[in-house]
């Protein structure tokens, strides 16, 4: 079966044929739209502005991205006096615009102004070319290199001015000339490791090529000074020179344009070049390190010349083929390729290669170009003729980069600009097989693995050369390289990771306790930290990959290996602590089986193990049940009764006892577990071999009532292990039996408790009876059975005040033997006789004080009859408030007066539904005049009575209304408006 896994190889290569379909380069001519009326002499493009001079000294502005903005400037002076228009040179912000012309006249412009200013320092210098600041500044151009057809090359630092008097240069030095004479056809400057004194400085005549790098002059010199003489004077350029060059041909420097934002990021890249002789093309890499004057001979050393006999033949004015004669004319350079106008004809060549990837034909026989220019921000490129404008357009100009980094063998570099799965398995394929044939195998494994090279054919491979360290590596890498949906390709590998590092591990094993003569020169501390590296390997594995193992798998074929420490790790990983646990558990290791316990929370594990680690570790058992709240307490009883067993056979103290220890807790800290678990607490401390009952009795007064436990249960208990004090208890307080309680402690002959529980007896007049009876009960055995004297009896009882107010010394008598005489208690009867004397007596009292009260409330009865109210004239019913005098009303003690039928609609409002009906049906009966005589005056008086029983206000009716509010509905809450 393949474990190769799926992909979209064949939709990538589909994609890619269709890409490397379309040309790389494509020459389109620009339409203007304004009219010229004379022809271009030169044109610069920069950030999307393109440049151009007319034949009349006539400079326009336009706006790429917006071309009807187009701004026009003319020379200061007439070109009869300052000459044409011979050269432009646009900074790459196009910030700033040098124009030269053809009398030596150079003038600046900057894009915020519209009229252009003579560099007066600069007349009678023909620039050639010109090497913009690297900071790109837009407000002046600092420090520039400028290189004339002499030969010479001049620091400048322009700066504009809106004063008339100053001069645009704050200072122009010549600070260099070519050595071998001629003009200086090109130049460049930039900073070597983002270090604004150390720069790098490239220049090029028609038969040489000069790079020099070092230390500028002082920061305090900027602006004021040069910085670049210094350099020049200190430093030795370093030259590459062109053999048997012509110094008719053209010489150019071109350096690319900065690298595009959606361009491959290589941090080892560096800005290309390219340098145009008699002899071809010169291309190369600008690199920064190392910053030394050294850093000169290895850009040389490892630049390609691409000489002029790789250009393709041209079809001859007679239809024949002939090779390009004529030099090369113009030159640009784009990330990967050099394009050049040749015979009229545009030719790019890539750089790394020197093959040409495209020849078009564009301009007419005889048209002159005036230059081929690149936009080094916009990564533009451009051809002027004196009448037209043309792009080239570079699309996808790195496609192929992948395949020319691969015959290099730079497998890194091809990797980075690989394409779609397709080119990167073409890539990873190839890497893999050359590293392998280098003895590298680790690498290639690595490399394999990202690749669809056939998973049997590399494990094989890998397999017969006895790497298996290899092969670890490239199961590794391959696995990474599955999708989760693979999960049969995923569970295999996986696997057969876990046997090869078990092998791996037992083998590292038997050299360290072996101490034998290792491999490579290792010692045995060597194979000893090796052994741990794997270790620690495999534990990364584990955890990362715990989900592609087969855990019963993974448990075989470790076991086989007898690798303990793996075989934990594992099941900690996948949080098998079942198994874990049952392994320590096994072998008797009961502080690693509570450690393995203590990290997982699933309650059925508790519950399975419960019984032995009760039995065997029982403090720490019992110390982690109390931090788990998912604990049924109720199902750990079994393992807590048989616990208690052996705890009972060996005498441990109640304190030590675990199992009472769990169940006190759960007790004081879950008080709604279940009867079964107090009954199980009350049958530990009943059945404890000590003889007291502070523990139990403890917990018997914590309780409620209704307790939480089943009392019949525990009385049982406490009677059957002679726990009297328990007993009582329950028969007392939980059982409300009091009699039952007051016997059990006669039996066992203990007054001091009876009496106690007897105490106990709520005082409520219905309890009189039962609670004589339990002290007669007490006074009883106090008497009889304990052989207490007269007076030692009547003290006893005296000592609690309910014994004292319940028995006399007549109820007390009928215990006394026969042979008693009365001289034994007749102090006692004296004062027995004295309280009923007292008692007699107010008696009386209280009789006398109930006659004149009943003559009180029979006068006041016969006084209602005379009682009335005074009603004034202006008084108002306190319902409707209109005048309580015009019709029948009532008027209460309190002085409030209101409308017979006022109130009465007020009191069936207020009343109950049988009320309301009684009301109702006596107002029926007067209305309709039912009845006559005494019989209607009788329902008129009830119908009064009723409605006038109490004022609505003061009495019941009044408070109940309490919360009613005071605007009913349907009222205007206007009239309580404030």
């Amino acid at each position: 079966m393949a474990l190769n896994p799926d992909n979209d190889l064949v939709a990538s290569q589909a994609a890619t044929n269709a890409a490397d379909a379309l040309p790389i380069f494509n020459v389109e001519r620009v339409q203007l739209n304004f009219n010229i009326a004379s022809d271009f002499v030169a044109g610069q493009v920069a950030n999307n502005v393109l440049i151009l001079a007319l034949a009349t000294n006539r400079i326009l502005r336009i706006d790429l991205g917006n071309p009807s903005d187009i701004d026009d400037v003319d020379l200061p002076q007439p070109s009869s006096r300052v000459g044409l228009i011979r050269r432009m040179f646009l900074d790459p912000t196009a910030s700033h615009l040098i124009v030269s012309t053809t009398l030596g006249e150079n003038f600046y412009l900057h894009s915020q102004s519209k009229q252009p200013k003579a560099l007066s320092r600069l007349k009678n210098v023909s620039i050639e070319c010109v090497a913009w600041n690297s900071s790109q500044p837009t407000a002046s151009t600092r420090e520039i290199l400028i290189g004339a057809t002499d030969g010479a090359v001049w620091e400048a630092y322009i700066e504009p001015s809106t004063e008339f008097y100053r001069r645009e240069e704050r200072y122009v030095t010549q600070i260099w000339r070519v050595p071998e004479g001629g003009a200086v056809t090109g130049l460049w400057a930039d900073t070597i490791g983002g270090k604004n004194d150390v720069r790098r400085v490239v220049l090029s005549s028609h038969s040489k090529l000069y790079h020099i790098v070092g230390k500028t002059g002082g920061r305090g010199r900027e602006g004021s000074a040069s910085i670049f003489a210094e350099l020049f004077q200190k430093e030795e350029p370093v030259s590459h020179a062109a053999n048997d060059a012509s110094a008719s041909a053209p010489s150019y420097l071109a350096v690319a344009p900065e690298l595009p934002a959606d361009a491959v990021q290589d941090e080892n890249w560096s800005r290309p070049f390219a340098w145009l002789t008699s002899q071809g093309i010169l291309t190369g890499a600008l690199s920064t390190e190392p910053a030394l004057q050294t850093l000169g001979n290895k850009i040389f050393k490892d630049a390609k010349l691409h000489p002029r006999s790789i250009f393709p033949e041209t079809m001859s004015a007679r239809g024949g083929r002939k090779l390009i004669q004529d030099p090369i004319q113009l030159l640009t350079l784009t990330q990967w390729h050099a394009v050049a106008l040749a015979e009229g004809r545009i030719i790019a060549v890539n750089r790394l290669t020197g093959q040409v990837v495209y020849d078009q034909a564009v301009l007419e026989p005889g048209q002159t170009a005036l230059g081929l220019v690149s936009d080094p921000k916009k990564n533009t490129f451009w051809l002027f003729t004196s009448s037209e404008i043309f792009e080239v357009v570079a699309t996808d100009e790195d496609r192929d980069v992948w395949k020319i980094m691969l015959q290099l063998q730079d497998y890194d570099a091809a990797l980075k600009y690989a394409r779609g799965s397709l080119q990167k398995d073409s890539v990873a394929m190839a890497s893999g097989d050359y590293l392998s044939s280098k003895g590298q195998w680790t690498e290639a494994a690595s490399v394999w693995g990202r690749s669809s090279k056939a998973f049997e054919e590399v494990c094989l491979s890998l397999i017969d050369s006895g790497q298996d360290d290899a092969l670890r590596k490239y199961l590794l890498t391959k696995l990474t390289s599955y999708k989760k949906s693979s999960i049969m390709q995923r569970v295999m590998i996986s696997t057969w990771l876990i046997q090869i590092y078990m092998a791996k591990l037992n083998s590292l094993d038997d050299m360290v306790a072996t101490n034998a003569e290792l491999m490579d020169n290792t010692d045995t501390r060597g194979a000893r930290e090796e052994l741990e590296w794997i270790r620690r390997e495999y534990q990364g594995f584990v955890t990362k990959h715990k989900s592609d193992l087969d855990a019963k798998t993974v448990y075989e074929v470790v076991s086989s290996h007898d690798r303990e420490e793996e075989l934990l790790y594992f099941a900690n990983t996948i949080t098998d602590y079942e198994y874990v646990l049952s392994y320590w558990i096994q072998r008797e290791q009961w502080k690693d089986a509570l450690d393995v316990l203590n990290k997982q929370s699933n309650p059925e594990t508790y519950y399975r193990y419960s019984n032995v680690l009760m039995t065997h570790a029982p403090v720490g058992f019992v110390e982690i049940l109390t931090r788990r709240s998912n604990i049924e307490p109720q199902k750990m009883i079994p393992a807590l009764l048989s616990y208690s067993e052996s705890a009972l056979a060996s005498n441990t103290p109640l304190k030590d006892n675990q199992a009472v220890r769990y169940l006190n807790f759960i007790v004081n800290n879950y008080p709604d577990v279940p009867a079964s678990v107090h009954n199980t607490l009350i049958s530990f401390l009943a059945t404890q071999s000590s003889t007291s009952e502070t523990t139990l009795l403890a917990y018997l007064e914590s309780q409620p009532t209704p307790p939480f436990f089943d009392a019949d249960f525990a009385l049982r208990l406490c009677t059957q292990h002679n726990r009297v004090q328990s007993a009582i208890h329950i028969y007392s307080v939980i059982l409300q039996q009091p009699l039952a309680a007051v016997s059990m402690a006669l039996e066992h002959d203990d007054i001091d408790l009876a009496a106690l529980v007897a105490d106990r007896v709520d005082p409520t007049p219905s309890n009189r009876q039962l609670r004589k009876h339990l002290w007669l009960m007490i006074a009883e055995r106090k008497i009889k059975h304990q052989g207490t004297s007269i007076k030692g009896a009547i003290d006893f009882l005296k000592r609690s005040p309910s014994s004292s107010e319940l028995l006399k010394i007549e109820d007390l008598i009928q215990f006394f033997p026969d042979f008693v005489v009365i001289d034994d208690f007749k102090e006692e009867i004296c004062q027995a006789l004295e309280s009923y004397s007292r008692h007699i007596d107010g008696l009386k009292s209280e009789m006398d004080a109930s006659e004149m009260t009943a003559k009180a409330i029979r006068e006041e009865i016969a006084a209602l009859d005379s009682r009335y109210a005074i009603v004034e004239p202006g008084e108002r019913c306190w319902i409707c408030a209109l005048p309580v005098l015009s019709r029948q009303f009532f008027v209460f003690p309190c002085q409030h007066a209101f409308h017979s039928d006022c109130l009465g609609k007020r009191v069936l409002e207020s009343s109950n539904a049988v009320r309301k009906k009684n009301i109702k049906d006596l107002q029926s009966k007067v209305s309709q005049g039912m009845g006559v005589g005494p019989q209607r005056q009788k329902w008129i008086k009830e119908l009064d009575s009723i409605v006038g029983e109490q004022c609505v206000l003061c009495g019941d009716l009044g408070i109940k209304a309490v919360d009613e509010s005071f605007v009913r509905d349907g009222e205007d809450r206007g009239q309580w408006t404030i």
